[in-house]
């Protein structure tokens, strides 16, 4: 018979049967069940044990087996998931209070085989700088879209369908950066609310695609709609969260790594860091929980073939105890990895705890989610003052944060939406938060949102209102598409979706957060001048960002002028609200030309003069046509928009 061992991890099966390995220091008596169809189980007591790792092999055990593993608690049997699991039998929920006979009737881990046919498809490989970011619920996208298949609506299927598909296409979208997949377990106060964790930020088990999104097989339907998106040239990356655990604090539920080691988690004393708001931390300074991390980000890598990772509350991986280092273990596993050091890496680049805030700190070839952008563009379309100077910045890729010699592999990631926060409907819509739906007072959320509603708090008919609305969302998206960056959009806003109000929709599986597919001429214009822009950026926009990146970024030109051409001096920067950039690749390359007007008047920009080659208007966010003299040397510009011109070298 067939030894077991302790490599790899997990539950493996091959033709003999099935090797089952654990790392349980703490859990010396830990036994292994097998489940039938029934709920009833055999356990086998793990004798074999290699430096805390317990493992043993079964014969005749094959793929869709139920597994997991049972431990004493408090004199008590208690069932736990196996931290390698790859599969689960079923969703996950539970009827508070959870306890030991409650953990019986979780969903049960499942034996599966990694193969699959991705019948010679192969991943697009897109440089960073030519990615558009679309983040994208894998439920809600799809739950309502009439033209999907019903059986497919909010499905890993639905994603591929026909209908989603032709969608991409139509917008120009090329990399769908999915919220996590991962099987969520929801929190007790959720659950006692009849409410789930709709975005998945509470981790259960790290390899296991949710089952919520499956019609009957996650582990096949989850690749398959992987394979289909590389098929149609659409990267995937991945939004993972190893910051904590659904085990929550010292009070919280025991699911595995609690029962497993105590030192997966960091702890003061009795308690548990909670630098997460999330009730615990991961320690990744601690071998163990690294290699639990490590291992899972090369199977996404490897079996389900992702394209790159964003990382929840990132800070919390470069950890040491209280301290941050971008020369972590973790940081330094990643780089040196094989496997992994090709991959796309954009960081969440903050947490709760000391130090939390580690915006342009982490290391090379990580980029970062830039929260600067996003805010002081609200601000600065809002009609804010003071803010022209770090606006600038801003568009111009946020240097004193990611220095242009490090580009792409530095790039900022630009956002002015996240799936936490107000969508773009709802930041013209809305001057507060309005969360009373999630059942916590509307004291959740954020509260500095920096938007307005532009005189009628919600929905409205006023034209006027509906038309300055519209303007303003083409702002944000203009400023976003053409900074210097990776820009991230909201799926949603591209369908002019609204949350009434929400900014923190996290537990709302319903209505609010599924996006309305149903259109009229206000939505429908907004949707195809989005698609305009974002194939005007790959157009125009990428071929500056690879000229204004790493050895050749200083040959180009950088000009900031006033509205009548001539250069800005130090003292416009707090003087003025309507300046003109004019860039230009290399000494006689092509050459654009922002015309920004702030203020709530027209204004006359002239534009720059050279050779008798014509400018292209590739960007308007005013809804009417730009007014122009006889000899095309001035543009007058609306209240409160930007216009953006291309010249051909």
């Amino acid at each position: 018979m067939q030894c077991s061992r302790p490599y790899p991890l997990g539950a493996t099966p091959n033709r003999e049967g099935c090797n089952f390995s654990i790392f349980a220091p703490q859990a010396k008596n830990i036994q292994l069940a097998l489940f039938d169809e029934n709920g009833e189980f055999k356990t086998y007591p793990l004798l074999n044990e290699y430096a805390g790792i317990r493992h043993i092999f079964l014969p005749n055990i094959k793929t869709g087996q139920k597994y997991g593993y049972i431990v004493n608690k408090a004199g008590k049997e208690h069932y736990i998931s196996d931290p390698y699991a790859k599969a689960l039998d079923n969703a996950l929920h539970y009827h508070p209070p959870f306890d030991s006979e409650a953990s019986f009737g979780l969903a049960k881990c499942v034996v599966v085989d990694d193969e699959f046919d991705w019948q010679g498809v192969a991943k697009p490989n897109r440089p960073r700088e030519e990615m558009v970011l679309f983040e994208t619920h894998v439920k809600g996208v799809s739950k309502l879209n009439p033209d999907v298949p019903k059986q497919d609506q909010g499905c890993y299927l639905g994603l591929v369908s026909p209908a989603m598909l032709e969608f991409y296409k139509q917008q120009n979208i090329n990399t769908l950066q999915l919220l996590p997949v991962a099987a969520c377990m929801h929190e007790p106060h959720l659950l006692n609310m009849d409410k789930v964790n709709y975005w998945g930020y509470n981790p259960y088990l790290f390899m296991v695609p949710d089952p919520r999104y499956a019609s009957h097989d996650a582990v096949t339907e989850l690749k398959t709609a992987i394979r289909e998106l590389h098929r149609n040239g659409i990267e995937v990356i991945l939004d993972v969260v190893y910051n904590h655990t659904a085990e929550g604090g010292a009070d919280g539920p025991v699911f595995n790594l609690k029962a497993l080691d105590p030192h997966y988690y960091i702890r003061h004393d009795e308690h548990y860091a909670n630098f997460t708001g999330c009730g615990n931390t991961v320690d990744l300074s601690y071998q163990p929980s690294l290699n639990l991390v490590m291992d899972t980000l090369r199977y996404w890598v490897q079996e389900y073939q992702v394209d790159g990772f964003r990382f929840d509350l990132a800070a919390t991986l470069g950890r040491h105890g209280e301290h941050f280092s971008p020369e972590a273990a973790f940081f330094k596993s990643v780089a040196q990895d094989p496997i992994l050091r090709e991959a796309k890496l954009i960081a969440e680049p903050w947490d709760i705890g000391p130090n939390g805030y580690q915006v342009g700190n982490f290391p090379f070839g990580w980029n970062e989610c830039n929260d600067r952008l996003r805010d002081i563009t609200r601000s600065f379309w809002r009609g804010d003052q003071g803010f022209l100077k770090e606006f600038a910045t801003r568009i111009m890729g946020s240097r004193d944060l990611y220095s242009a010699a490090n580009w792409p592999y530095k790039l900022t990631v630009n956002y002015i939406t996240y799936h936490d926060g107000f969508c773009l409907q709802d930041l013209v819509s809305y001057k507060h938060k309005h969360n009373e739906a999630n059942g916590e007072q509307n004291r959740d959320g954020h509260g500095d949102n920096r938007s307005d509603n532009y005189g009628i708090e919600g929905e409205t008919e006023n034209p006027v209102i509906i038309e300055k609305r519209e303007k303003q969302k083409r702002n944000f998206m203009a400023s976003l598409l053409f900074a210097f960056g990776i820009p991230h959009i909201l799926t949603a806003d591209l369908l002019s979706h609204s949350q009434a109000g929400n900014n923190n929709a996290y537990c709302q599986d319903n209505e609010l957060s599924w996006l309305d597919w149903q259109s009229n001429e206000r939505k429908a214009s907004f949707k195809q001048w989005l698609a305009d822009m974002v194939e005007a950026r790959q157009t125009y926009m990428v071929p500056f960002i690879q000229a204004f990146s790493g050895e050749k970024r200083n040959t180009n030109r950088i000009f900031w002028r006033r509205i009548d051409g001539s250069f800005m001096e130090h003292d416009d920067w707090n003087r003025l609200s309507s300046v003109a950039l004019h860039l230009g690749i290399g000494k006689e390359g092509d050459e654009l030309f922002y015309c920004i007007n702030q203020t709530n008047a027209p204004a006359r920009f002239t534009l720059p003069e050279t050779s008798d080659r014509e400018w292209l208007m590739i960007c308007n966010t005013d809804s009417h046509e730009l007014h122009q003299t006889i000899d095309h040397k001035q543009v007058l510009v609306a209240p409160s928009s930007i216009a953006i011109f291309h010249r051909t070298a």
